[in-house]
This record gives C-alpha cells, structure tokens and sequence, in this order.
C-alpha cells in the first residue's frame, strides 16, 4: 500500500464522521443500489433466487431490502462458484492455493485475497476480498484501531513509528492476521506476530526483545500478556490496546486499562466482512460502521449486507452474533449494537509435574478439517487431561476421524509444549450450543469436584 495514499483515504473515511445520520443512510441505500444491481448483472445465484421471490431487474432500486431473499453460511459454500462475480474464482482452486502454498498473505492469482471462514470442520470454506474490497476493509480496520483519534494525533503517532504486536492465530489465512500485517505496512509501522500456539517462554522473550507500544488481539490472550506485566515478566509502556476476536468483557476492559495504564479499543470484525463497528467509550456503546455495511434484524436473527464486496457479494447473510440494533445517537451518525454476545471461552490452563504452568487457547484448536466431522467440543478434567466430545455425519467412519484428530491434535500440543497431556476422544450424538448466546461452546470446563483423569 502507499502511504500517503493510503493516509488521505483514511482522511476521507473518517469524514463521515462528521455528517449526519441521514447523509450516512442515503449513501448506504445508494451503495446497496449499486451492490443488487452488480449481483443481478455478475452473479447466476443471485439474480437466480431474486427472481425466485419475484424481483425483477426494473425493482431492484425500489424494491426493499427485506423483500431480497437471505443466505447463510451452508448455501453460500454450496453455491460458491455461481454467487462469486469471478467466473475464474473456483473454491476447488482456491482450496488447492491454501493448501499448497505458503501461510503468507500473497493473494490468490496475484489480487484475491482469502480469508478463512471460522469454525469450520470438514473442508475449509473461504471469503474472497478483491484488492479495492480488502483496501476499503483496511481503511474501516485503520479507523477503528485510531478511533477517538483526530488526523493530526494520528499522523504524530505514525511519525513514531510504533511498534505494534499482535496476539492471536497467525498460522493460517485468518482474516485478522492477514488484515492487521496489510494495515501496518501501509502506515510504515513495524510489527510481530505472537502465535497463541507459541509457548508461553517464547512469548517472555520475543516480547521483551521487541518491546510493543501497540497491542492488538484476542482479549483472552492479551489478559496472559497483561498478567506477564503484572508478574513483572514483562515491562512495557502502552499506547493503545485493541481487543478484537471475541467479545470484551466490562471486568476484562478494566483490567487491561488499570495493567496497561491506556485506553482500550473494542473492535467488531468477521471474516464476512473484517470491519463491523467500534467501541471506544463503553458508554456510547458498539457503534456500527454503517458507511461499510448494512445490519438488519430479522425476525430470526441479525443479516449482514457488505457494501464494499463486489467479487464475493454477502447480501442478507445470516450472522450467528446475537445483538440488538438502535438508531443513531449521540455524537456519531452510526447506528449502536446493544447487547454484543460472541462465544467466549475459557483459556485451558495445564500444569506438568514439575509445576509448570502453560496454556491451551481455544481458537488455536479451532478448526479441524476432517471429512465426516461435523462439531466438537473440549472439556478440561484434570490439570493435565481433557476428552473431546465429537459429533460425525451419521455414515462416517469414527475410527478414521479418531485417528486423524489424535494426529492434528499432537502437532498442536507438540508446537505448544504440551505433549505430557492425555486425552480421550468420546463421540456424542449433537452438540447443542449456548442458549444465552446461540453459538456452540468450544470449551467446557468441569466443575472441580467432578475432575477426573482421561486416558
């Protein structure tokens, strides 16, 4: 990216903070406009199942959002080669690319960008960012990290250079990873990657020997850093936190700013679309970034539209988030998500005999590619054990999918530091998710008094 160029499109985003709520909407009615009608012209699934609900090419700027039809993650996979705009964009090809090249960010044909969708088993699915939708995704993730921010305290941070480490999984084409090494190299800072699969020692040493002034991450993995400082492990001097990737806690928001003595950012993302919203002051609440996309709520749940993803169109995609939407208020022009709930897990801690202490994240044991499994869950029974609940397809052959999850699952605690662990595989016929936030649990932790050895 170009700096300056880069710098004065940062400029004219963050303008539209400054204008009014009904400028925002009519923009965003006219950038949907523009979307339906390219999905009509580009996309044999789109203009297929608008036709289906009755809209024709004369209705598509009239007609309201709510009369297009919704999608969701299963039929957007399904139907991947005919909803894309590309008609060289092949998921086949695009899963051959991931697996038989590097885990870098280098775009797929030299301008599509990848990013995984999460959480999934079987064979990975991905959303494609062409160079003009991953650049206006990383203006929306610029804008927020710098939130608060006027342009000049924005320039005199960059003039620093600031040192930002990122704490997550970056092992893979995860779109945090690849959006945060793209955005920082278009502002000339410098930066680490700390993989939560990196064992706790490392972390001590790369931490000290860079020394951030910039920390941007999963809050569960900032937490252990923030626990480091306290310990006096590490010694740093902050100048901003971003906490993204999981929901953000008020308890959680408080520690880190009393550890780190600066302000934290609570950053809304998905692989859908990498820039949702913002929460700088917890008062004014999770504001939605409604210049970049568009977030009903339905009868059965929240529909995402992105506004600046024409090579891979999401138009009415069903989100799992559970939120509630308020009207603009307040100071910003944007619309408020009330009430945020995400999966948030326990970070597994373990204990070898010796006293050691290290840990297990949950997102560094997402995402098991096994054909036949279809979900799974871990659950903690002992302070160096734990069993896997798997659910299969009802014909899979569990000894097979047993094997091959022993075998990723020892790479993972081999990297880690963690192979004195035991652990059991137990198959189960579903797992259902939280009732309080409509998503599946990854980790289950047991009571104390029912702990037990697994073998």
């Amino acid at each position: 990216m170009n700096i300056p160029k880069t710098l004065w499109h940062l400029y004219q985003l963050k303008q539209n903070e400054k204008r009014t709520a009904p400028q925002i909407q009519n923009d965003q009615q006219n950038k949907l406009r523009q979307l339906l009608r390219y999905a009509w012209d580009h996309s044999p699934y789109y203009r297929e199942t608008f036709e289906h609900v009755g809209i024709t090419e004369a209705s598509l700027d009239t007609a309201p959002l709510s009369a297009f039809p919704t999608i969701d993650k299963s039929a957007l996979l399904e139907n991947f080669d005919r909803l894309v705009t590309i008609p060289n964009l092949k998921q086949a090809e695009l899963r051959y690319f991931d697996v038989n090249s590097a885990t870098d960010r280098r775009p797929f044909l030299g301008k599509y960008h990848l990013v995984h969708s999460s959480g999934s088993t079987g064979e990975p699915g991905y959303f494609v960012y062409d160079e003009a939708a991953w650049e206006t995704m990383l203006l929306g993730i610029l804008r927020g990290a710098l939130w608060g921010m006027p342009m000049p305290q924005i320039l005199k941070l960059l003039v620093g250079r600031p040192r930002i480490l990122y704490i997550a999984a970056t092992d893979g084409r995860y779109g945090g990873a690849m959006a945060v090494g793209d955005g920082v190299d278009g502002v000339g800072a410098s930066q680490i990657y700390l993989d939560i699969k990196t064992p706790l020692s490392q972390w001590v040493e790369q931490v000290q020997q860079f020394r951030p002034n910039f920390i941007i991450g999963y809050p569960s993995a900032i937490k252990i850093l923030a626990e480091l400082t306290q310990r006096g492990e590490v010694a740093l001097s902050v100048l901003r936190v971003v906490s993204c990737g999981e929901p953000l806690g008020a308890s959680l928001r408080k520690f880190l700013e009393d550890t780190f003595h600066t302000e934290v950012i609570n950053f809304y993302g998905a692989s859908e679309s990498l820039a949702l919203g913002v929460e700088g002051d917890p008062a004014e609440g999770m504001l939605l970034f409604d210049d970049l996309n568009i977030i009903e709520q339905g009868p059965d749940g929240l529909y995402l539209t992105c506004l600046y993803n024409f090579v891979h169109p999401l138009i009415r995609y069903k989100l799992t988030d559970r939120i509630s939407i308020e009207e603009p208020s307040g100071r910003w022009p944007f619309s408020r998500a009330v009430g945020l709930l995400g999966r948030n897990e326990d970070v597994l801690w373990f204990e070898d005999g010796e006293g050691r202490r290290e840990f297990l994240h949950p997102l560094a044991i997402e995402g098991f590619c096994i054909l036949g499994l279809l979900d799974y869950q871990f659950r903690q029974t002992g302070k160096d054990s734990f069993e896997i609940l798997a659910e299969t397809a009802p014909a899979a052959g569990r000894e097979g999918i047993k094997r091959e999850l022993r075998r990723q699952l020892g790479e993972i605690l081999l990297e880690k530091g963690l192979s004195y662990l035991t652990f059991a595989i137990r198959f189960v016929e579903e797992i259902r998710p939280d009732p309080a936030t409509g998503k599946k649990r990854l980790i289950l932790t047991l009571p104390q008094g029912e702990r037990r050895n697994a073998g």
